[in-house]
């Protein structure tokens, strides 16, 4: 159980139902998953993180498929379980496959690994990588 419980849409505050309705109207689904339903103890934190969410997460110069796989990859580092399993769904709805999801994660794992070596060995920066 999230530490301070969930609220639930009939319980909301209009102004947290707002936010409800924009995440809702935004994904075009009508579940507002527990993530959103945790923060809406934070009406002003959860309108700023959606509203931030959904900027970064619109289309951009990164197809929708890219971002959600970008967002997996830095998820699967920071090992948060629940943004895993959020971003592993959402990269298939955007039509992720099983290769594309090992091998994403061969690659999370390879630059793990690396980047603990850089930083035990504290290599320094080669200059023509430099811009």
């Amino acid at each position: 159980m999230a530490t301070l419980g969930f609220i639930d849409y009939k319980d909301a505050s209009p102004e947290v139902r707002a936010v409800y309705d924009d995440i809702m109207t935004t994904r075009k689904t009508d579940y507002i998953n527990n993530f959103w339903r945790a923060l809406a103890h934070d009406p002003a934190t959860l309108k700023r993180t959606w509203e931030s969410v959904k900027q970064i997460m619109a289309p951009g110069a990164l197809d929708p498929l890219t971002k959600e796989m970008v967002y997996l990859a830095v998820s699967a580092t920071n090992q948060c379980g629940y943004c895993i399993a959020s971003h592993t769904a959402a990269a298939r709805k955007a039509g992720m496959t099983d290769a594309q999801f090992a091998e994403l994660m061969a690659v999370v794992g390879m630059a793990s690994e690396t980047n603990r070596m850089v930083s035990g060995y504290q290599v320094e920066i080669d200059d023509r990588f430099k811009v």
